[in-house]
């Protein structure tokens, strides 16, 4: 239509006709250039040099272990510098690169290595001697010695079955879905400060004199203490060694370069890697290489889920920059480019999932290195400065999708901030999402957080949040479908794809319920058994982990690790706080199947059993009157108490669970919504649904509505949120929302209040999240049938963005099927 109305960044797109243009000629559009348009390939190094050190350290402590097998990786991999970079850093070959993790997954690596370019989920190249490596040095040494084997030997005969394939125990149900063998550790936010503000010689002394206090007659002192504190005395040499090596390779390429203004540059930068991390930063520029040495350094250490984040930068990063600003020895330009030239190394490394389950559940390359800004410092008051609003211009500027910026609120944020907020929102490319302080800082106080750890928690993957140096836990927990769990309730504890087998418990035939009450008590028994054989891998998953995964970097740059000389995946570090999760997928299907039974069966009986069974056993064919019927039933997502409240008795079985049992796990389990792309494997599994769902397509995701269900705007979206909370209880955490909105609903001289209208709706509700897509569907459409046009098309997946053309068809058709909501004045 010629009168529609585009975003910022579709208009952009068709502009520059789908390439990304930052400033043509620029260091930043050079560097980008580099490597925009190579295919992503594995880099086996670390790999190769972690395995080579394992093979000599056989019987020594594990964190001892994993330090010397950092330091051999730190003296041995590529150390590159590229042309024009400032900030210097990679932990992998050139281009666009991805890191394996035998340790965790490696009886993956033989099928992996074979398969990884052709996949459909995020694809990588990798050369065939790099694969002989791996098929003839690497994996064998890992052959019955990883997690995952670990994990499924471990698992009971009734939980393997809703796990794995019981014979084939590669192959993932979809039904409980263990994630903690598709990275080493949850997501995490370091205490970057620390490493910046101290640098490692502080971090190696700390060690060194804990080390020496320790008494001799203790056998915990003296060996188990001891072998931590020389952990982190190895780590923090290891740390330091890496980046004096790229100081050596600047200053012998500033000897050969012919460039007096690149000359300079590589002297400086050989100055900088010299000092940090090794000692304190006394600049921006010195604090930005220092975060960035130690933000990669975590990425040789372990698979962090949704890699490491990157904290509040706005916060930590401050009186560098105020110092460095108010002394004229920096600019404005020169700050953002500085984070361009961080965002761009991000934007190299791919976060690459070797098992089958894993890549399903983190499409399109994810990766969250979140950056948090606003929100409230540990006083109370408004901590939004200069350097908050510089991030999101930054944003605005930077059309990538790195970093994934999120925005804190609070009830007293000012007009200013909210307005800069809707202004990034508003340009269409996803960012940033919303998290609350209303809601998540009473949440962590309520489970025991002091309130200044609490009010400086930064986002930590998709929608979580880390308080650095008081979170302790780890282990990363169970992904439950309840798309499953309804049709094991119209199935009698048996599921379509894997027939006859009974995979739970019998809870009757529906067609015998004389009652919608009957119907609703058989899912509920449902899913209370799921969540007890959920509940049991978690507890096996908690033991087992110890035993496989180290973080000796990681644990130097907390407080408490150091105080207790315990490594970060110690099952209990005392004077922490575990918070853990399972999360729900697929709220809203089976909310809207439960409240279409109950219209269309039982209230005003216009459908029988026989009927509604009959159609989804036939997936619908033949029957479009009855799935019609049942589509424009009562649907979640529209402030409808008769579905909101089923959606509320179904969160309440979750949290009363979690409240009655996490005691006998350890740690607050709590309930959760993000789905991550999970959606749509689990819905792979699950045949047709009483909501007119058919076989094997996408479920809701996050506490999203089904897709197009929501039909009375976003407000009402945000009310059905609130409806279905059980706020009397404390067992619950992130709800990852997902609004669509037209690009004509936000645009004009009041777009900015109608975004921000929302937003202080939302905050007042104390909603957990809260993110947009702001795209029109034919640009969707258009860039499925002409992908080349748009390859700089970024949409809002969970909780990031990803390029659209590179996500499956599945998790396209996901985001397309997603309301388009307008908004009213």
């Amino acid at each position: 239509m010629a009168d529609r109305i585009l975003s910022p960044q579709e208009k952009r797109i068709e502009e520059n006709k789908g390439q990304v243009i930052f400033s043509k000629g620029s260091r930043v559009q050079r560097i980008y250039d580099s490597f925009q348009g190579a295919r992503s390939s594995v880099d086996i190094q670390r790999a190769k040099y972690f395995t080579e050190s394992f093979k000599t350290t056989e019987g020594q402590s594990l964190v001892l272990r994993w330090a010397k097998a950092l330091y051999h990786i730190a003296e041995n991999i590529d150390v590159i510098i590229n042309d024009d970079e400032l900030l210097v850093g990679r932990v992998g070959g050139q281009g666009k690169y991805g890191l394996i993790y035998p340790e965790l997954d490696g009886c993956f690596l033989q099928s992996f290595a074979k398969q990884a370019a052709d996949r459909v989920e995020s694809p990588f190249d990798i050369s065939d001697e790099d694969i002989r490596i791996i098929q003839e040095e690497i994996a064998p040494y890992w052959d019955g010695k990883t997690y995952y084997e670990d994990l499924a030997r471990s698992l009971p005969e009734d939980v393997l079955k809703i796990t794995y394939d019981p014979v084939d125990t590669f192959t993932s149900r979809f039904i409980a879905n263990e994630t903690s063998s598709m990275r080493s550790a949850l997501q995490w936010v370091h205490d970057f400060g620390k490493g910046i503000d101290k640098g490692f010689e502080y971090i190696k002394a700390e060690a060194q004199e804990k080390l020496s206090a320790l008494n001799p007659l203790d056998p915990h002192d003296s060996i188990d203490k001891a072998e931590f504190y020389q952990a982190v005395i190895i780590v923090s040499d290891a740390i330091i060694l890496w980046a004096q090596r790229y100081s050596d390779e600047a200053r012998q390429l500033a000897a050969v370069t012919k460039d007096e203004v690149r000359r300079k540059e590589l002297l400086e930068i050989s100055r900088i890697a010299a000092k940090v991390p090794r000692y304190p930063a006394e600049s921006f520029y010195e604090a930005m290489q220092s975060q960035w040495f130690i933000q990669l350094f975590s990425r040789l250490e372990q698979k962090t889920g949704a890699t490491i984040s990157n904290g509040r930068m706005d916060q930590y990063l401050y009186p560098y920059y105020k110092k460095d600003i108010e002394a004229g020895k920096i600019t404005k330009d020169f700050v953002k480019e500085l984070f361009q030239c961080m965002w761009l190394g991000m934007a190299q490394y791919q976060d690459l999932y070797v098992s089958p389950a894993g890549v399903k559940f983190n499409e399109g390359y994810a990766h969250w290195e979140a950056v948090t800004v606003g929100g409230v410092d540990k006083d109370g008051n408004d901590a939004v400065n200069d350097l908050t609003y510089i991030l999101l211009e930054n944003k605005r500027e930077f059309p990538l999708n790195y970093p994934d910026l999120a925005a804190r609120v609070h009830s007293g944020a000012s007009q200013e901030y909210l307005d800069e907020v809707a202004t990034t929102i508003s340009d269409g490319a996803g960012f940033p999402k919303l998290l609350n302080d209303e809601e998540i800082i009473p949440l962590l106080v309520a489970k025991g957080a002091d309130m200044a750890s609490a009010r400086d928690y930064a986002v930590s993957g998709c929608t979580e949040v880390r308080m650095p140096n008081l979170d302790t836990f780890t282990t990363p927990c169970a992904f439950l479908n309840l798309g499953a769990v309804m049709e094991l309730t119209l199935r009698n504890g048996r599921m379509a794809r894997y027939g006859d087998e009974l995979l739970t418990i019998e809870t009757g035939n529906p067609q015998d319920f004389t009652s919608y009450e009957d119907f609703e008590k058989a899912f509920i028994d449902q899913e209370k058994f799921v969540l007890k054989q959920t509940f049991r891998q978690q507890y096996i998953a908690n033991r087992t982990r110890p035993k496989h995964f180290a973080s000796p970097l990681g644990s130097a740059l907390h407080a408490l690790c150091m105080k207790n000389g315990l490594d970060l995946h110690s099952e209990h570090i005392p004077g922490g706080i575990d918070l853990g999760y399972f999360d729900f997928i697929g709220l809203a299907s089976v909310a809207d199947s439960l409240a279409a039974i109950k219209k269309n069966v039982y209230d005003n009986k216009a459908l029988n059993w026989e009927q509604v069974i009959a159609a989804i056993n036939a997936n619908y064919e033949g029957y479009e009157d009855v799935r019609q019927r049942l589509l424009h039933s009562p649907a979640y997502g529209n402030n409808d108490p008769y579905v909101d409240e089923i959606a509320k008795r179904i969160d309440r079985t979750g949290v009363e669970f979690a409240k009655e049992n996490a005691k006998y796990l350890g740690v607050n389990i709590d309930l959760r919504y993000v789905s991550q792309s999970a959606n749509v494997p689990f819905g792979k599994v699950v045949g047709a649904l009483p909501n007119g769902r058919r076989a094997g397509t996408a479920l809701s995701d996050g506490s999203s509505a089904s897709q197009g269900a929501d039909i009375n705007g976003p407000t009402a979206v945000l009310l059905s949120n609130f409806n279905t909370k059980n706020t009397d209880y404390i067992n619950r955490a992130s709800r990852l929302l997902n609004i669509k909105l037209s690009p004509s609903a936000v645009a004009g001289k009041d777009g900015n209040a109608k975004i921000i209208a929302l937003i202080r709706a939302w905050c007042k509700l104390k909603l957990w999240h809260l993110q947009f897509n702001i795209i029109n569907r034919e640009t969707l459409l258009k860039a499925q049938k002409n992908p080349e046009q748009y390859r700089s098309l970024l949409v809002r997946v969970a909780g990031y963005s990803a390029y659209f053309v590179e996500l499956s068809p599945d998790l396209q058709e996901d985001i397309i099927q997603r309301t388009e909501h307008e908004l009213s004045a």
